[in-house]
């Protein structure tokens, strides 16, 4: 490139694909960097009627200066292409080439192959493609520039400099600059248009996401859009969430894509001057995730809850997985914790997960709470520790582990004189959206949610050979779960109360620690039952309104056995959101509502979210509890299947894994599965012994019988439920 004077020098150079791909290349950078940035770029979006609308919390950046290197063993000598995302040099052996070669020749023998890029405005990255040389995660890469010249000449990275794994979010296409990653689009037509007032109403037919796009549009004036998830939104010209204003004066007609992408079923547009419009079309804007799991019954009511509920988290899955798709489109992690145990029974998306986990993160050091929220920080380390249960990604946890002890440190730092967290300047304690509900004092849940997160850096202390951390960590975690049990446990009340004040218990029960504490396993049996009688079926006991909390009190009960009475409430609480139209789940949802009450919240007659990532819980539920497929140990290696048919006459579905899928069919006479990985324990409860042909049977209890499930193998087994 000429203009050496620009800060930011692209280079892409065309090749046959013969050349490009004799080995797989994919553009790299710095772990986070892209995550962090794109992140910014999405959450910035975000705006309210007309207005930029930023995120609650600091905001981390990428490193600008970044080095790549590797040491290849070549049998020859071999050609090498350079695609850079800005300005850069390229060493062999530490030794500097000229200019800003878009090739190079990498003599046979063992060399190393080092580029440092300068970027300020994007992220520094690089795609390398020779026979053998290419551009992965295996290289190593720093932002940090300590590299020294020794006595002899030579360069030396002697200095303590800290290399890790590249970053990488498998974009192979060395002419698409990762800055440009864009989600792909696909154009789609109204359903219904009708006349109201002085506007025209598109009716998309049910909850989308993309962009508008005017066609025909001519005269001078302007053209207002009006968004709305409901037909009253988009009539509310004064009250709708979303809206975009074009100025224009045009003589001839001319189509015009709307910049930002919205959330929308109903689109209201409205001329004045003598502006006009033939019509409105949309460009929908999707995720590209494969649909992997399924679940059907002898149900059709059930069998549409978890159809809208992929839907809906479907539709908030996009570069990340955020909280809703009309109001925030926020990375917040309570809201991305669920999305990762649904995504775990639906599209089994690794790399979005991951690109989540680090976008949440940022960089060190920490100052504040993940989203400035207590309990959302607890979350973000469940996630990790999840992600190793599903996936068996060790490699990830080895990555991410600086960051998750920086986090825990910040964590540590905060507690009070009885070891113990509670709210401190800078804090949100949200816990959920419920009226009433006390954040003063030390809460137990957020005690529950540390305990849980310090034995999750335990493991991951083991993961990354952290020998000392997990020790440490491991500790921490017991002396806390003692603590926890010594004084929020409350004999008469058999449940744990929701907070200390002054050294005291409150008298206060609420759902949430004690929910949690049935499927974290911290209670004994008694406990469990005690706390199942007189908290979670206890209707005195303040009721949970949010899909966001349903979500875990639902699983808490499914964990207790309780697949009947999930089966109901499931059916009276996503289906009563059906029944009003729903054509995808809610933020929150309160039956004792009227009308366009439904539609309100946050003081705002349109500010509900009706299309929320945590309103697709039934994805994870039917999968885990009812189909009943869940990891024993990392990445499938074991697993059991235990379908639960909770009143259904029969059940169908498949779990996906990251080696394939695992098929389950559940009557009251026959179970069949099939699975291409791991070695699994089929658990079945039975009145008689099950009949499987050449596959034997054990009882490990009354009534209850195994069978071990090996990959490739279909079984059939025949039963009396």
């Amino acid at each position: 490139m000429k203009n050496i004077k620009k800060l930011i020098l692209f280079t892409i150079f065309t090749c046959s694909a013969a050349q490009l791909f004799a080995q797989k290349a994919s553009w790299i950078w710095y772990p986070g960097d892209l995550d962090i940035y794109m992140s910014n770029v999405m959450q910035n979006r975000r705006t309210e009627r007309g207005s930029f609308f930023p995120v609650f919390w600091k905001m981390d950046s990428h490193y600008v200066l970044v080095d790549f290197h590797k040491e290849f063993n070549l049998a020859q000598s071999e050609e090498v292409k350079l695609f850079v995302e800005g300005t850069y040099n390229v060493k062999i052996d530490g030794q500097a080439i000229a200019g800003f070669p878009k090739s190079i020749q990498i003599p046979a023998g063992k060399h190393k192959l080092s580029l440092k890029v300068y970027n300020q405005a994007n992220v520094p990255a690089i795609f390398v493609q020779g026979k053998t040389v290419a551009s992965d995660e295996t290289w190593l890469t720093t932002f940090e520039d300590k590299e020294w010249i020794d006595a002899s000449g030579k360069t030396s990275d002697k200095s303590g400099t800290t290399f890790v794994s590249a970053g990488s979010w498998n974009l192979t296409d060395p002419t698409k600059l990762p800055s440009q990653f864009k989600l792909p689009v696909v154009a789609q037509s109204a359903i219904k248009i009708e006349k109201v007032n002085n506007g025209v109403i598109s009716d998309f037919g049910k909850e989308t996401f993309g962009f508008i796009k005017v066609h025909g549009l001519k005269g001078k004036g302007r053209l207002s859009i009006y968004y709305g998830e409901s037909k009253e939104e988009a009539l509310s010209t004064d009250k709708c969430e979303t809206l975009d204003y074009l100025d224009i004066n045009l003589l001839q007609k001319k189509d015009s894509i709307m910049p930002l992408s919205k959330a929308f079923r109903y689109v209201n547009y409205q001329s004045e001057g003598s502006v006009s419009a033939d019509s409105v079309s949309m460009l929908y804007e999707y995720a590209p995730v494969t649909e992997r799991g399924s679940f059907k019954s002898s149900d059709s009511e059930l069998n549409k809850i978890y159809d809208v509920a992929k839907y809906t988290f479907h539709l908030n899955t996009r570069e990340f997985f955020i909280d809703g798709i009309k109001r925030d489109r926020w990375v917040w992690s309570g809201d991305a914790y669920q999305s990762y145990l649904m995504n775990y029974y639906s599209f089994f998306d690794a790399p979005t997960v991951k690109r989540t986990l680090l976008a949440q993160r940022g960089k060190d050091p920490v100052t504040a709470h993940i989203n400035t929220i207590m309990d959302y920080s607890f979350y973000w380390f469940l996630g990790i520790y999840d992600y190793y249960k599903f996936t068996g990604d060790q490699k990830f946890v080895q990555d991410i582990y600086p960051r998750m002890q920086s986090l825990i440190t910040y964590i540590d730092g905060r507690k009070n004189k009885n070891g113990l967290l509670e709210w401190m300047p800078g804090d949100w304690i949200f816990i959920d959206w419920a009226d009433k509900l006390s954040k003063d004092g030390e809460v137990s849940f957020e005690q529950l949610l540390y305990a849980r997160s310090l034995e999750t850096m335990a493991l991951c202390a083991k993961l990354a050979n952290d020998t000392q951390g997990a020790v440490k960590y491991d500790q921490q975690a017991k002396v806390l779960k003692a603590k926890i049990f010594e004084l929020y446990w409350n004999q008469q009340k058999s449940a744990l109360v929701h907070s200390r004040i002054d050294d005291k218990q409150t008298d206060n029960v609420t759902r949430y620690a004690n929910m949690f504490g049935i499927f974290f396993d911290y209670f004994t049996p008694e406990q469990k039952s005690a706390v199942k009688e007189n908290v979670l079926l206890n209707d005195k006991v303040a009721k949970i309104t949010t899909p966001y909390m349903r979500f875990y009190e639902l699983e808490a009960l499914c964990a207790m056995g309780e697949q009947p009475y999930v089966l109901k409430e499931m059916k009276n609480y996503w289906g009563g959101m059906l029944k009003l139209g729903a054509t995808s789940f809610w933020e929150e949802y309160n039956p004792d509502k009227k009308g366009t009450e439904h539609l309100a919240m946050y003081g705002r007659p349109f500010g509900k979210s009706l299309c929320h990532a945590w309103g697709a819980s039934p994805i994870y539920l039917l999968g885990k509890y009812y189909l009943g497929v869940q990891p024993t140990t990392p990445g499938y290696e074991t697993y059991t299947i235990e379908p639960n048919l909770g009143g259904l006459e029969w059940m169908e579905g498949i779990v996906p894994t990251a080696n394939g899928d695992i098929s389950v069919y559940c009557s009251k006479k026959e179970i069949k599965v099939s699975s291409p990985t791991g070695v699994g324990k089929l658990k079945i409860k039975s009145k008689t012994k099950p009949v499987v042909r050449g596959v034997e049977v054990k009882e490990v209890s009354k009534g209850i019988y195994e069978v071990t499930i090996e990959k490739g193998k279909n079984y059939s087994v025949k039963y009396s439920g």
